[in-house]
This record gives C-alpha cells, sequence and structure tokens, in this order.
C-alpha cells in the first residue's frame, strides 16, 4: 500500500516511516525539511508547508492512507502560527482524503486536548475524560480543533482514528532528552510541586506500535472509527522517578530540587508578559500551562485501545531506559 506520512522527518514520525517500511508499504513523507534518514529508509520525500493546501494534495496522489503525525508543538509561539500547522495543516490534510478517496487516516493527537489546569486525571479514558476549557496554550487549542476535525470527518468512505500519545521519550529523541540534557546539566531543572504526582509516558517503539495496531484495524464501522485514544506504557510512576530514570540513563545529573506551585505559575506569567513584550529569543523556561502540566498528576486506562486495536505495550519503562543508556553509550546525548 502507498502511504502518505505527514511530519515523516521527526522522532515519531522517522519510527512510523522504518515500521511502515519494514511491513512492506511504499512510503511518502512530507516535511518542511530533507532528511538524509528517511533516504536510507527508501521513502520519497515531498518538501512544503502543511499550510499549502495544493501541496498537501499533490503529496497524497496515489496514496490509500495517511498517517497524519506532523504538528507544531511547543510551549511559545504566535497562535496563529500553531493555528496555520495545526488546524489549516489538518484541514487540508482531511481535503486530500476526499480529493484521492483515501479510505484510512491515522491522527497523532495528544492528552493534552483534555487539560484542565490542575484538575489530575487517573486511570482516565477517551470516554470519561472530557475535553478542556480554557487552555493556556495555543498547541492545545489547535489541536483539540484538529482533533474534533478528523473525528468529525469519520464517515463510511474515510475512517478516522486520534491517538493521543503521552510524553514520547526513547532511543533517537532529538526534542525532549535534549532539553531535559541541556537543563539538568545547567541546574536549571526544578519539580513543580514534590515531584510525587504520577504520569504516564509512552517509550518510541510503542508509540508507532499502537499507530500500526490502529491502522490495522481500522475501517469504516470499526470499533476504533471515529475514536480517539490515549496512549501510553500503561505503567504511571512518579514524575521524580520517570525524570530520575530518564536522566540516570543518559548521564545526565539527578534532579531533587522543587519549586512551589504558586512560585512556578507566577514565573510562567511573568515569562509569558516578557516574552511577549520584547523581543526575546527561544521558549520561556516556564509558562502557566507548562507548570499546570508538570505538577499536576495525569496517566491512562489502556484498556479501550487494547479492546478496540488490540494494542499492548511491548516494551516497559526498565527496558526502554536499558536501551536508552546503551544508546547513550555508543552516542551520548547533544544538546542543542
Amino acid at each position: 500500500m502507498k502511504i502518505l506520512v505527514t511530519g515523516g522527518g521527526g522522532f515519531l514520525g522517522q519510527a512510523l516511516c522504518r515500521g511502515l517500511v519494514a511491513r512492506g508499504h511504499d512510503v511518502v513523507s512530507f516535511n518542511r525539511g530533507h532528511y538524509p534518514a528517511l533516504d536510507a529508509l527508501g521513502v520519497t520525500q515531498v518538501q512544503g508547508d502543511l499550510a499549502d493546501r495544493a501541496a498537501v494534495i499533490a503529496a497524497a496522489q496515489g496514496c490509500e492512507a495517511i498517517f497524519h503525525n506532523a504538528a507544531k508543538a511547543g510551549a511559545w509561539g504566535s497562535y496563529d502560527s500553531y493555528h496555520q500547522a495545526n488546524v489549516v495543516g489538518t484541514e487540508n490534510v482531511l481535503a486530500a482524503c476526499r480529493e484521492h478517496r483515501i479510505g484510512k487516516l491515522v491522527y497523532t493527537s495528544t492528552p493534552s486536548v483534555t487539560h484542565r489546569a490542575t484538575h489530575p486525571v487517573e486511570g482516565g479514558t477517551a470516554d470519561t475524560v472530557p475535553y478542556g476549557e480554557g487552555f493556556k496554550a495555543a498547541y492545545a487549542t489547535t489541536k483539540t480543533i484538529a482533533e474534533k476535525a478528523v473525528l468529525a470527518a469519520n464517515d463510511a468512505r474515510l475512517a478516522t482514528v486520534a491517538l493521543r500519545p503521552r510524553l514520547i521519550w526513547g532511543v533517537g529523541d532529538n526534542q525532549l532528552l535534549p532539553r531535559l540534557v541541556q537543563r539538568a546539566n545547567a541546574g536549571r531543572l526544578r519539580f513543580v510541586g514534590d515531584g510525587n504526582n504520577r504520569i504516564d509516558t509512552t517509550y518510541i517503539d510503542n508509540a508507532a506500535q499502537a499507530h500500526f495496531d490502529a491502522f490495522d484495524h481500522l475501517a469504516p464501522g470499526a470499533a476504533c472509527a471515529g475514536r480517539a485514544y490515549f496512549i501510553s506504557n500503561g505503567e504511571p510512576k512518579t514524575l521524580r522517578e520517570t525524570l530520575n530514570g530518564l536522566l540516570d540513563a543518559v548521564g545526565a545529573p539527578q534532579v531533587d530540587k522543587t519549586l512551589p506551585f504558586g512560585a512556578a505559575y507566577a514565573i510562567g506569567a511573568v515569562c509569558e508578559a516578557l516574552w511577549h513584550v520584547l523581543p526575546l529569543k527561544g521558549e520561556p523556561p516556564m509558562t502557566r500551562f507548562l507548570a499546570e502540566q508538570l505538577s499536576t498528576t495525569h496517566w491512562y486506562d489502556m484498556a479501550p485501545a487494547t479492546r478496540d486495536f488490540g494494542y499492548v505495550p511491548k516494551v516497559s519503562f526498565h527496558e526502554g531506559l536499558t536501551r536508552l543508556k546503551a544508546a547513550c553509550t555508543q552516542a551520548p546525548i547533544i544538546t542543542k
């Protein structure tokens, strides 16, 4: 089958491309840049902007399915930049599906679409945890709009499913781990609160596997069609255990210092104001949304994903750390 992967050059995107090629599919990746790693896999690369409808439709020519993984993530940036990438980009992917009569769309969403200030989630499912309200981050706002559009597009001709992987990490991570290492080495990492709030994470192989499992079961009228699912390792651990486990695996200093939630939230508000007013580069070190995320318990029930498309995490948190440590022995994490 010929399959389009948007954002195939990213961390999860490359894992999707590798897995699809290994399964015998002809893969096309739609990226903003060009990636030698995709060339090595034999993936056809098309460069373009998700907000360019004609470019997205052209890239999907001849495809029978789409894995829409590309998005603008992060904690900072103009609302319009997030809207163009996440909302307009998703509308364009849906337009490509209609134009070419593509029958399957697997969409990579995020648990952030259900974020509600400091409201904890323990064992939540998409049926029990509603969409969030009053988001303080353009990422969560625009991903919510996009996910709703994808699920609403599910019909007898196009089967859609939305997956919400929680904090993807592992070998090859060029986003989360380098930032953690950089801040840990500089002594700038703190737990917001006591660090004992429990969270879910997802090892990269499990995140990709969930996408493949959903894809294999997806069809008009299937149990997973038109539905959203949280995805994780299914092993909730404290933020303290999670973060220090990752830092230990990559040879970075452990974190023990804490910052009260109220102080972190106030710092986030000040940072947001300064970054709005002054020509400061990069992302703020703290935002109100980030303070809420870091201090709150969030873990999810994998039963719906197991029931509807057979997802069972294959790589445990401990095994993931072992793989990560072995990989970093060969090639240390490079910080930006």
